[in-house]
């Protein structure tokens, strides 16, 4: 399922836009900026397919975390399109930045960079450089926007609205760029939650449509994006004092800036402790939590699903499509905020400050 394919049905600006971009100097890195369901994709779509067309190279840097295209959802992708296609989903990517999650909220400097530094590859070899952006265009989304657009500084920023409502996001960001206003097109349509996560549902099982369960040394490849794994372990009379202050089961910790423990609960009664001492986490938030396989540039060679941990034997157990070579590669192990089973259903989602 995607959202948004091919079709040269589009309202003329589309094609005013088309010649604006073909006109701008090379390589021209193209930032498409709007509201949820404005038809950002579709547009992207559009206009890869068209400069194809005209001879050039194009790339497509895929930051819709939450609705991505090219595959896997909670990365930021970079793809360079060998011919026509249909969806952005057909597309084959080259790089990935891990973010985690799909709601990047608590992420904005993850995306900025990650939009960045895709942005910079492509920009080594293609022609033009398409950028598909979240529909995150309130709270703190407009931050988000700035960071991207200051970091790539694009030839052209595209905005897609309906009456006017990024008037401000517009003016913030008119030092960085070229700016071109189109109206949405009447064919856009809204999609609900429900339709929004069976879209992702069908991502991620095609994602781990091949995936096997691999094992990974986490005393060679460092574990991230976690309090856990940093200081010393702790002693066993360490945590038997912790299970029995707070009916804990203390399955691991660690004593760094402060107490690090993945636990059970022994019971359901309350619990009150310095968060700013102790940083409990439940081992249950982390079956099935979304992981990213890292290389030592610091970009995503894909992901996986955390399915065990062996504390005592430094051994994680991992769900992923990667492969034996490609595993060698990784360097570090993300945690991420999202868990989620390979049949593509979505468990919940974590705050950062979580793990």
């Amino acid at each position: 399922m995607n959202k948004a394919t091919y079709t040269e049905d589009v309202p003329p600006d589309r094609f005013g836009l088309l010649e604006r971009i073909m006109s701008l100097g090379r390589p021209a890195r193209v930032m498409l900026i709007g509201a949820t369901d404005s038809g950002k994709t579709t547009l992207l779509t559009f206009l890869a397919n068209r400069l194809l067309d005209e001879g050039l190279k194009v790339a497509v840097v895929d930051s819709d975390v939450g609705q991505k295209g090219v595959l896997p959802p909670a990365t930021v992708s970079l793809a360079f399109p060998e011919g026509p296609f249909e969806s952005p989903g057909e597309l084959s990517a080259m790089a990935h930045y891990f973010i985690g999650t799909i709601t990047p909220g608590q992420y904005i400097g993850e995306m900025a960079v990650g939009v960045k530094r895709l942005t910079d590859l492509a920009s080594r070899e293609a022609d033009v450089v398409l950028i598909d952006t979240t529909g995150f265009v309130t709270g703190s989304g407009i931050e988000m926007k700035r960071l991207k657009a200051e970091l790539v500084r694009p030839e052209l920023m595209v905005f897609l609205e309906r009456n006017g409502e990024l008037s401000h996001l517009r003016r913030l960001l008119s030092p960085y760029g070229e700016m071109v206003t189109l109206s949405v097109s009447e064919k856009a349509r809204e999609h609900s939650r429900g339709e929004r996560r069976e879209v992702r549902r069908e991502k991620w099982r095609a994602y781990f449509s091949n995936a096997s369960l691999v094992e990974v040394d986490l005393s060679k490849v460092v574990p991230s994006g976690t309090e856990l794994f940093r200081g010393r372990p702790l002693k066993q009379e360490e945590k038997d004092l912790l299970s029995a202050l707070f009916r804990w089961l203390v399955i691991a910790g660690w004593k760094g800036e402060r107490y690090a423990v993945v636990k059970a609960d022994a019971d359901s009664g309350p619990r009150q402790y310095s968060r700013s001492v102790i940083h409990a986490i439940d081992f249950e938030m982390l079956s099935n939590l979304l992981v990213g396989f890292i290389d030592e540039n610091g970009l995503c060679l894909g992901v996986g699903i955390l399915k065990w941990i062996n504390f005592g034997g430094m051994k994680a157990q991992v769900l992923t499509p990667l492969s034996s070579n490609e595993l060698d590669r990784a360097v570090e192990l993300r945690f991420g905020r999202i868990r989620v089973l390979e049949t593509g259903e979505e468990l919940g989602l974590l705050r950062r400050e979580e793990l």
